[in-house]
Parts: C-alpha cells; structure tokens; sequence
C-alpha cells in the first residue's frame, strides 16, 4: 500500500472522464520517495518512505523537528 509514513497521505480515488463524458475509475497516486535521513541526535540514519511534501518540510525544518511534532501530534 502507498502510504507516506510521515503524512500518512495515501491514494484518493476518482474519474477519468473521456470527451464522450464516459467515466472510469482511477486512482491518484502521491509522489512517494524512499529517503534515507541522518538524525545527528541519535548518530544513525533511517529510511523512510515519504511524500515529496514531506521532504520538502523535512528540508526546511529538519529532521528531528519534523520527527517531534509529529510524535507529539499522534500521527506516528
């Protein structure tokens, strides 16, 4: 299953919609990375399957932040 594991954004479900306006299931797939992250803290790295939003968040934060308010918000 395509999960990020920081998010937890997953597949959202919906329509392929032809000129004739005949629709067909389809999924919408978030863009998820495997990333390897050094948390200094600790002195080891972990790999993580994230969205490309998270990464972006990961970048301006830092790791150990995000890994934080994520624990402390209950989405891990």
């Amino acid at each position: 299953m395509r999960v990020c594991d920081l998010t937890g954004k997953k597949a959202l479900k919906g329509n392929n919609v032809s000129h004739s306006n005949t629709k067909t299931k389809r999924r919408f797939y978030p863009n998820l990375q495997d990333k390897k992250f050094y948390i200094p803290e600790e002195g080891q790295w972990i790999t993580l399957r994230v969205s490309t939003k998270a990464i972006k968040t990961i970048s301006k934060k830092g790791i150990t932040t995000v890994l934080n308010d994520f624990v402390k918000n209950g989405k891990i």
